[in-house]
């Protein structure tokens, strides 16, 4: 059934068309990732499809009833509220009735004026068929294990963010729009929110950088390119294969028409006889093609992103030893002993709040742990990214936050002109001059990371680097980091991120716990156990040896000899499983080429999945047969 349609719907801003006759339609049960460069419109669509934004010209037809949710991109600031008036303003009228006489029953006392306000409040409320809808913020609290009387100001980014969504879920929508829900999100918070979405029995059109979760979630990707809606449908590979193919197709179709413009124009150039009355349709043709091209938009241009990773640090970057710290009570760290090496690739995960930025704050010396040691290497060139973006001053315009002012900005030794240096960031040229404030989320961070790498640097301290930064930026922030011969200190929740660019992985546990696991998000994933919250893990259990076999009744003869030979064979692959283990433990491992370090985890794998196998079938050959 179709729930929504757009219909040519063209939509400018100034002089920047956002929507040019873009048409989609969505039906029920399906899951839409909406993609794009960023600044390409996505979120103005979203509101425009929730009603919030009226397009220049078309239709956008809605079925009659249909319900829709927003989940915006911004969280709100702090507010007086608690969490269960925020998630009663999705039931509009009725949920601030219902949030009126939640506080006032919470602050009431017993004398026969406050019952009195209590009972005609509860009247009000009947009228309203309140306390129908009162269930759905009770059940959106339960399911989304919210604490209803707790200040909004007092919660955390990512609980605010699953607040927001109670707030758009409590409505019952026929359809759900999210403009980025996993912001402000740990990885513990994503893992939830995808296995929500996944039961959500809604449609949703969703917008994402998580190529994670647009890979387990989206049935159908939906792009947004100058203007025009393009539908891929399938998963996120498919669409990156098509997308490829379309861009190829494109660029040739572009060099082909310039060629007959080229040609054109040659010809006309020629003089006299192109004014001739016989050749007047060839003129004309001329005119539209150049019109064509006036109206034609380019392909927004990709970032070039280029560091000078400077001198050679000396091998030792960072030796911690026995390393504790607490805020108050609140313990961060508690002994922590690590060695981080010239070349080393560590990302750091945990929940927000567990002190992520602290232990980079330890490393860069701005705080003092309360007792250990922090050794720092020499000659170290540290370049910090800072998730707050506290480096760059709002106030100020892009070049004054890259130059101070100046014209020209030194970068790799050479002098370059700060516009010419700013297009390779996708600035153009009108925007040198805008204030950083005015700037989209997207924007700062490409400004920050534009700062960074006018210096040298031999060791990236990167918190957070990947907020707000669009699927191509992404990726081409890889492969820089990947061919950086430096030491990287990553923190950050993006999980296809980890994977494509650390080594080694650094886990806040909770509790001042703080261990280290070669490899990526992955790796962490297999090594620790994880399934989706920050508890600490259960230690598996250590396996015994398997006893000797014991002659059992009714077991054919096949099954005897099978039974027989199994503990030789468990032998061989647990020596086997910690002999990879051990490899796979040195911190040279990971220095291996790729395909190396692929087959090497893939047999570790493996090797486990026979071995487990092998457990259950010595468990079920040992069982007593009547």
């Amino acid at each position: 059934m179709t729930l929504l349609t757009l219909n040519d719907v063209s939509l400018a801003y100034g002089h920047v068309p956002l929507l040019n006759r873009a048409a989609f339609r969505i039906e029920r049960g399906e899951r839409v990732c909406l993609v794009g460069r960023n600044g390409a419109g996505k979120s103005t669509l979203l509101r425009v499809i929730s009603g919030e934004a009226r397009p220049d010209e078309g239709e956008v037809w809605r079925r009659d009833t249909l319900r829709i949710s927003y989940l915006q991109q911004d969280i709100p600031g702090d507010t007086g509220g608690t969490v269960f008036d925020t998630v009663a303003e999705g039931l509009g009228e009725s949920g601030r009735l219902l949030a009126e006489y939640h506080r006032a029953a919470a602050a009431a006392g017993t004398g026969a004026g406050a019952l009195q306000q209590l009972d005609e409040m509860q009247q009000r409320i009947e009228l309203a068929d309140g306390w129908n809808r009162n269930r759905r913020i009770e059940a959106a609290l339960s399911r989304l294990e919210l604490p209803a009387d707790k200040p909004l100001a007092a919660c955390s980014g990512g609980i605010r963010r699953r607040v927001m969504l109670a707030r758009a879920l409590v409505s019952e929508p026929d359809l759900l729009l999210l403009d980025e829900p996993t912001n402000h999100m740990d990885i513990a918070s994503i893992t939830w929110l995808e296995e929500f979405l996944l039961g959500f029995s809604g449609a949703l059109i969703f917008i994402t950088h998580d190529r994670t979760l647009v890979r387990h979630l989206a049935t159908r990707i939906l792009e947004l390119d100058r203007g025009s809606l393009t539908s891929f449908p399938g998963d996120f590979d498919h669409y990156l294969r098509r997308k490829d193919e379309m861009l190829d197709a494109e660029l040739r179709a572009n060099a082909k028409f310039d060629r007959q413009l080229d040609e054109h124009e040659a010809w006309l150039r020629r003089g006299v006889k192109a004014r001739r009355t016989r050749n007047e349709g060839r003129v004309r043709k001329l005119e539209q093609m150049r019109r064509d091209k006036q109206r034609r938009l380019e392909l927004q241009g990709t970032a070039r992103l280029d560091l000078d990773a400077g001198e050679t640090s000396g091998k030792l970057v960072a030796d911690l030893r026995h390393v504790t710290f607490a805020y108050g009570e609140h313990c961060i760290v508690s002994d922590f002993s690590t060695r981080i090496l010239r070349g080393d690739r560590v990302g750091i995960i945990g929940p927000n709040g567990s002190g992520k930025s602290t232990l980079l704050r330890l490393l860069l010396g701005e705080l003092k742990p309360q007792s250990g040691s922090i050794v720092l290497g020499t000659r170290l060139q540290i370049a910090y990214f800072d998730q707050k973006r506290a480096q760059l001053r709002p106030e100020k315009s892009v070049r004054e936050n890259i130059s101070d002012g100046s014209d020209y900005v030194n970068v790799r030794g050479r002098s370059r002109h700060v516009i010419g240096y700013m297009k390779d960031f996708l600035f153009p040229p009108q925007r040198i001059d805008s204030p950083v404030k005015s700037l989209s989320g997207g924007e700062r961070n490409r400004l920050l990371l534009a700062r960074l790498f006018t210096h040298p640097a031999n060791m990236l301290v990167l918190d957070e680097p990947t907020n707000d930064l669009d699927v191509e930026t992404l990726e081409l922030l890889e492969e820089l980091l990947n061919d950086f011969d430096g030491t990287l200190l990553l923190v950050s929740h993006d999980r296809t991120f980890l994977d494509n660019v650390v080594t080694s992985t650094i886990a806040f546990e909770g509790d001042g716990r703080v261990r280290e696991f070669v490899g990526g998000y992955r790796d962490w994933v297999r090594q620790s156990g994880f399934s989706g919250g920050w508890e600490k893990p259960a230690a598996a259990p250590r396996r015994a040896a398997p006893p000797r076999s014991r002659t059992r009744t009714k077991l054919s003869y096949h099954e005897q000899r099978e039974l027989a030979a199994l503990p030789e064979k468990i032998e061989k692959l647990e020596q086997a499983q910690g002999a990879l283990e051990t490899r796979a433990g040195d911190p040279d491992f990971y220095r291996q080429d790729k395909a190396t370090i692929t087959a090497a985890l893939a047999e570790l794998e493996q090797i486990g999945k026979e071995l487990e196998q092998a457990y259950a079938r010595w468990e079920e050959l040992e069982e007593p047969r009547g």
